[in-house]
């Protein structure tokens, strides 16, 4: 570092509605032995698969597991407390519990997902939880924007203490070279200054969904199910999730 340079670090954030969401349900079902109950819980589910595949693979994933718990006779202390006699000739049923995990990775679809869920009458729903996965489109203008921002802080400083910016001799779009020792002798870049707030262009937006959101799939014959979920009332909003970006630009500076 022969030569004077400034290295200003460009941090941005902004805020991007989730694109992508899930939630779990159970059903349970109880009999005499394992391999009816899990019939009876496979049955629950069979139409409600059926009408949620129906919404389009990309656009609803589903997952389902079995878990199976043994039911045994239970007996009085003398308290008069009932405890289970865990004994493997004491089982007296079975309980078998189809567990559906539901990944939405279309916003437009997740009420109608949910709502067939409902309809389906399970045992339990799970909370709905929302995620954001960026796009490229938005990666890539978020990390343009903290080049930007590195650029604009670099540019007031300088010209708030009387020099000139010069040409940008280092760029590291990682943001770590303004946070080590590089700078041997310079005072420390780490810093606590808060990002700047930018806004996504409407055109992105735009891009992003279409390119996170596949045609949507020709509707198909309505299932008893399908009609009664009409009836279900439930509205989800995706939340504001926060992105954030860096960069690090040393600058030369002009005599």
């Amino acid at each position: 570092m022969r030569d004077p340079v400034v290295a200003a670090l460009g941090h941005v954030r902004t805020e991007i509605p989730a694109n992508r969401a899930s939630f779990g349900a159970e059903f349970s079902a109880v009999e005499r032995d394992a391999a009816s109950a899990s019939n009876a819980a496979a049955k629950r589910v069979r139409e409600l698969d059926q009408s949620l595949r129906a919404l389009g693979g990309e656009r609803v994933q589903l997952t389902t597991t079995f878990r199976t718990r043994p039911l045994y006779d239970q007996y009085r202390e003398k308290d008069g407390r009932l405890v289970d006699n865990e004994r493997a000739d004491k089982i007296d049923r079975y309980e078998v519990t189809a567990v559906l995990s539901v990944n939405v990775r279309d916003m437009a679809a997740l009420e109608r997902a949910y709502r067939t869920v409902v309809a389906a009458k399970p045992t339990s729903i799970a909370s709905v939880f929302f995620a954001l996965d960026p796009d490229n489109a938005t990666k890539t203008w978020l990390q343009t924007e903290a080049a930007k921002d590195a650029l604009h802080r670099a540019r007031l400083s300088v010209e708030g203490a009387g020099g000139r910016l010069g040409a940008a001799k280092i760029v590291d779009p990682s943001g770590g070279v303004c946070q080590t020792q590089v700078f041997a002798g310079w005072p420390s870049y780490v810093g606590g200054t808060p990002p700047t707030d930018v806004s996504r262009p409407s055109g992105i937006v735009a891009e992003s969904l279409r390119a996170m959101a596949p045609p949507a799939p020709p509707p198909p014959a309505p299932l008893p199910l399908d009609q009664q979920a009409e009836t279900v009332q439930v509205t989800l909003q995706p939340p504001l999730e926060r992105l954030e970006a860096s960069a690090c630009v040393v600058y030369a500076l002009l005599p």
